[in-house]
Formats: C-alpha cells, sequence, structure tokens
C-alpha cells in the first residue's frame, strides 16, 4: 500500500502536469478534472492506510520528461495507468479508481485517434514570455523566479496541509485544511499554466518529510501565517515591478486572497 501511494501521488502530478503542458483549452480542462479525481483517489488511499494503522509519505521518483507532442503525453498517460493499476487489490475503493482511470483512459484513446489533436508542445521551450506582452529582462526574471518559488509553496502546502487533514478529529481544523487545500490547488494551476505559457515548466522539488510530520502545531501555522504575509509582500512587488493591465490586476487579486489565508490560519490557533 506504501508503494501504491506513491504510484497513485505520481499519477496525480502526471495528469496535472499534462494539464499544464497541454495547450488546446478543452483538453487542458478536462485533464485537469481527471487530476483532481486522482487526488481524491490519493485522499482516500492515505485514508485507507492510516485506517489499517499503517502510514505513508511523500517520496517519488518521478521527472517531468520534455514531452515533444500531444500524443506522447498521452501515450504516457495511458502506459501510467496501467503501470499503477498493477499495485490495485481488490475492494470498493480499488474498483472505483479502476473505472475513473478507464474512463480517462477512454477519453486518451478517443483524442489519439485524431491527428488534429497532435499540437507541438511548447511548455519546455524556454522562451520565457508570456502571450504578446512586452516584458523587460528585469521583469521576466522576477516573474521567473516568483512562479517557481510560489509553485513550491503551492504544492508543499498542498500535501502538508492533506497530510494534516487526514490525522485531525477537529471538525474546525478539518474544515480549515480543506479550504486550503482548495485555494492552493487553484494557485498552482494559476503557476502552473503560467510557467508552461512562458516554457518553463517544471516539477516542484521533492519534500523533505520534516516537512509535513509536524510535531508543534502551534508553531507551524505561526511560521505559516508569516509565510503568507512574506508571499503578499512578493505578490504586491511583483505586481508593482511588471506593471501589466493584466498580469497586474491578477497578481494583486493572489496577495489579497492571502489575507483570508491568514485569517483561516488564525483559527487553526
Amino acid at each position: 500500500m506504501n508503494t501504491l501511494y506513491q504510484h497513485k501521488h505520481e499519477l496525480w502530478l502526471d495528469i496535472l502536469f499534462a494539464s499544464f503542458t497541454v495547450n488546446d483549452a478543452v483538453i487542458k480542462d478536462r485533464l485537469y478534472d481527471f487530476a483532481m479525481i486522482a487526488f481524491r483517489h490519493l485522499k482516500w488511499v492515505g485514508s485507507d492506510l492510516l485506517a489499517q494503522g499503517d502510514d505513508y509519505n511523500y517520496d517519488r521518483s518521478r521527472t517531468l520528461l520534455k514531452r515533444q507532442n500531444n500524443f506522447e503525453i498521452f501515450n504516457f498517460l495511458k502506459e501510467q495507468i496501467t503501470l499503477t493499476q498493477a499495485y490495485y487489490g481488490e475492494g470498493v475503493l480499488f474498483e472505483r479508481m479502476i473505472t475513473d482511470e478507464a474512463y480517462l483512459d477512454t477519453y486518451l484513446t478517443a483524442l489519439l485517434s485524431d491527428p488534429a489533436n497532435n499540437h507541438a508542445v511548447t511548455a519546455f521551450d524556454m522562451h520565457r514570455t508570456i502571450d504578446t506582452k512586452q516584458l523587460d529582462a528585469k521583469q521576466t526574471d522576477a516573474l521567473t523566479i516568483f512562479l517557481f518559488e510560489e509553485s513550491y509553496k503551492e504544492y508543499e502546502l498542498i500535501l502538508v496541509y492533506a497530510y494534516m487533514q487526514a490525522r485531525t478529529k477537529a471538525l474546525t481544523h478539518f474544515n480549515v485544511f480543506q479550504d486550503l487545500i482548495d485555494e492552493s490547488h487553484f494557485h498552482l494551476k494559476s503557476f502552473g499554466n503560467m510557467l508552461a505559457k512562458m516554457g518553463i515548466l517544471a516539477l516542484p522539488r521533492e519534500l523533505h518529510e520534516l516537512t509535513y510530520k509536524v510535531t508543534d502545531m502551534n508553531k507551524f501555522v505561526e511560521n505559516g501565517i508569516q509565510e503568507e504575509m512574506n508571499a503578499k509582500e512578493e505578490c504586491r512587488k511583483l505586481a508593482a515591478e511588471i506593471a501589466d493591465d493584466e498580469l497586474t490586476p491578477f497578481f494583486d487579486f493572489i496577495n489579497f486572497q492571502e489575507n483570508y489565508h491568514i485569517e483561516l490560519m488564525k483559527r487553526l490557533l
């Protein structure tokens, strides 16, 4: 089951980053929906492990291979689904995961049947421009650093809050963790798609177990509040530095969302 958890973690990332990589808006959104289903699978597998008196970690060995076209991505996802299912057992949860993934496999097969879906991938070509915006070198560097740092932060927060949520008995804590997980999913999606648009998409680095095996909850939350305040400042600085009619309001929007994240974390205290 621990090996299964790692494979499910990696499959979630495979589908999620495939959704960032693909340029077609309809396929992108559909793959993202499947990624959210895969994340729920991960949550359920983790809950089963804990119920059995076992545990899990966030170890992974996956790297993000730079695919050249959509069909390479779709075929890779089909292969990973098959490989992951080799670790499944019997029971209602496994039946649910199998049928969900069978539908994803059917969708991918349908995409592969139409050559019109096989567009070139630009998410890894390092062009470092975004749409038709005219950013200078300093602005581009600032945006690049921000996106890398914040995409890791959101990935980290999703996993850390999920780890804590699975272990809390307090309804208030459970609900706060769920809100924070949902918010971080949205932020990771936003930043992941922007990284892909700039041709610099990459997987966030792996988490060390000390990141999520928290022994002092109060200290963790207090540090988290400070981290959110730092993120607000980074958003504010980036919005001011870029001074773009579309990007500046977006980063202000993210900045203002962090205000409520801080309020949610204060409830944990």
